[in-house]
């Protein structure tokens, strides 16, 4: 039993990582639970539900979705579903935070190119069996350019309390940080699997997964309610 623990912690760290932030998420809820991020431990545990159904889907013969023992492991359904909550999540957190009416207008136009991104994607990719990478990449340019816009935003405003205070700002860096370099190495992952391979891109996505986890949990433990947007 501990051996088999132990080897699917070692293997699998992201998800208890999704659970340890989860936890400090709901233990510092007070300071931020009537701002825009106050349904943010909700994600934080469809994040974690995501994967470990992920896990039990590719490796329990009782969770898999299809008959075919050629696509009895597939689980990549659950995670362009995954995709699409994300991506809608923190679009609608950036139009909601953002105060310029032509950075909300930006925003409305990142997301309704995304959707787009994704239907077009779903005709060209069967979305049961295949990431649709070149959505996930036109999804993540646009947050990209929205946390740009927020960080613009925040440069110009003054105010009594440090950047550090703000909660905000730790998940804008976490995500501008991942999706960076997300949507490259999952494009590498179809397009260039030798590639991919070579330089062990895996590894650099789940580095990137720890660090962006890592800066939500610096954001909670160190953030103030008063210095939040």
């Amino acid at each position: 039993m501990y051996p088999e623990l132990l080897s699917f912690i070692k293997e699998h760290y992201n998800i208890l990582l999704y659970l340890v932030t989860w936890i400090i998420a709901v233990a510092r809820y007070r300071r931020y639970f009537d701002t825009v991020l106050g349904f943010f431990p909700i994600f934080i545990m469809y994040t974690f539900l995501t994967e470990l159904l992920g896990y039990f889907v590719k490796f329990q013969e009782g969770f898999q979705f299809f008959s075919d023992d050629q696509y009895a492991w597939h689980n990549v359904i659950i995670y362009n579903i995954y995709s699409l909550v994300s991506f809608s999540f923190f679009f609608f957190i950036y139009w909601k935070t953002l105060k310029t009416p032509k950075f909300k207008v930006i925003v409305k136009t990142g997301a309704a190119v995304s959707l787009a991104a994704y239907i077009v994607s779903a005709f060209f990719q069967n979305p049961f069996h295949i990431n649709l990478y070149y959505a996930d990449l036109v999804a993540s340019m646009a947050l990209l350019v929205f946390i740009v816009l927020y960080f613009k935003e925040k440069q110009k405003e003054s105010s009594p309390y440090p950047m550090k205070q703000n909660l905000l700002f730790w998940v804008s860096l976490g995500l501008a940080l991942f999706h960076l370099f997300f949507p490259l190495i999952f494009v590498a992952a179809y397009e260039a699997p030798a590639f991919y391979s070579q330089f062990q891109l895996h590894k650099l996505l789940m580095f990137l997964i720890v660090a962006m986890y890592s800066l939500f949990i610096v954001g909670f433990l160190i953030s103030k309610r008063r210095a939040f947007r």
